[in-house]
């Protein structure tokens, strides 16, 4: 479709991390952004459009990246609370999710994407143990999502996450696949190995959850004498890059092997906040040039899929861990809930808003009284915006998401009523 929004303002990536409002015009063709301008530099009437908008002086910006979730554990919110790691793991997570099927996981997926479209973003990193029908899910609403493994010893095989690689890659151009696996304490030296293997093989980046609590890390140098970033750089995981999710308990050479491995840090301040792990060194991540992107985790552990939460969580628990207000600045946490989470995701083809770009965007309502006066629009958007200023989500060129409206092929009561059903059916 051919889609022209005017009387818009642009969100802009500048250099050094820094953002600019432009006024004028967005055209969408296909799926990529055809023109960025003022209007009177070219003529619209040239052009047969599909749909002209209006956007009434709001603002056209980049749709955010969620770079750590798990979709499907929909199913669990408000269900495994108030525990610790571990326990909220080994007695409540794992044994609900042997129960589910892979329509299942079909389902609750399509329930996370409404979510996501709710809150402004175009793309999620998924790790579960079925990604197959997630991948379908992504891919039947028209949503954007990149899967790495959930491997460990309980589920997957280093021959079906190879598969998958393949698989899912293939799908679609909205699905992509990196090597992963869940954890050191979930996943087998045999199975660790196996996937730097698997990396070497496909020159893919790995991911996994690090050092999430302080008891992890310990419990790691118990078994191998390493923390958990140094027993997966001494495998050979890093050659082709990737990062963690977390990253909350680090050591000095912790720091050094993200830095010169050029490796990003995932962090996910809501949970983290929840199962009371901790909080993120992100002032020292950036401070020595390490990436860091921003998650939500799943909707099991924190339990919403909102990146203004966290963009605002990621910026004040910064000030509060330093002890200083200057630190984390909101123009970072938006960065990084852009085009910080693009870079981890491998999809800098829609980190911002430029001619050529893929059409992943989201439109901002100011006229509300969370952003009103319009002192600073990325300041108001990190520390007072909402999901409720989202007036519109697109990906890939096409709205799926507009002023309360869902467009993915399926009524939301639908959705809603799959996933109690699911739940019900554990109930008894």
């Amino acid at each position: 479709m051919n889609i022209r929004f005017y009387n818009a303002r642009i969100l802009k990536l500048e250099k050094a991390r820094s953002f600019s409002l432009q006024r004028g015009e967005l055209w969408v063709k296909g799926n990529r952004i055809a023109y960025i301008g003022d209007a009177r530099d070219i003529d619209a009437r040239t052009v047969l459009w599909d749909r002209e908008m209006d956007a009434e002086g709001n603002v056209l910006m980049p749709g955010f990246k969620n770079a750590h979730t798990h979709t499907a554990m929909t199913f669990l919110r408000s269900y495994a609370d108030d525990l610790p790691l571990q326990e909220w793991l080994h007695e409540k997570v794992f044994p609900k999710e042997a129960l589910l099927t892979q329509e299942d996981v079909y389902h609750l997926c399509r329930l996370g994407i409404l979510e996501y479209l709710t809150s402004g973003i175009t793309a999620n990193f998924d790790m579960y143990f079925a990604p197959l029908p997630g991948a379908r899910a992504s891919v039947d609403c028209g949503f954007r999502t990149v899967f790495t493994s959930g491997l460990n010893d309980f589920c997957q095989s280093l021959s079906e996450v190879e598969e998958l690689y393949d698989q899912i890659r293939g799908m679609s151009d909205l699905t992509d696949f990196y090597m992963g696996f869940h954890a050191e304490y979930t996943t087998s030296l045999h199975l660790m190995e196996g996937v730097a293997a698997l990396a070497a093989k496909t020159k893919s980046p790995v991911w996994l959850h690090n050092s999430e609590t302080a008891s992890e890390v310990e419990a790691c140098r118990k078994r191998w004498g390493k923390t958990p970033t140094e027993l997966t750089e001494a495998l050979g995981m890093y050659a082709y890059g990737g990062g963690g999710y977390h990253c909350v308990c680090f050591s000095d050479h912790d720091f050094e092997i993200f830095r010169n491995r050029g490796l990003t840090a995932v962090t996910n301040p809501a949970s983290n906040l929840k199962l009371a792990s901790g909080i993120a060194p992100v002032h020292r991540f950036l401070t020595e040039g390490i990436s860091v992107a921003i998650g939500t985790d799943g909707p099991a552990s924190n339990n919403c899929l909102d990146m203004f939460r966290e963009m605002f969580l990621v910026s004040a628990l910064a000030k509060v861990r330093e002890g200083d207000a200057s630190c984390v600045p909101a123009e970072e946490a938006l960065y990084m809930a852009t085009a910080g989470g693009a870079k981890a995701m491998g999809l800098t083809d829609c980190d911002c808003l430029e001619q050529g770009k893929l059409a992943d965007l989201i439109l901002i309502d100011v006229k509300q009284p969370n952003m009103q006066p319009e002192n600073d629009f990325v300041k108001n958007l990190v520390y007072s915006g909402s999901k409720s200023n989202v007036l519109l989500t697109m990906v890939n060129g096409k709205i799926l998401y507009e002023k309360q409206r869902f467009f993915i092929g399926t009524e939301p009561e639908e959705v809603y009523h799959m996933a109690n059903a699911i739940i019900g059916r554990m109930r008894k």
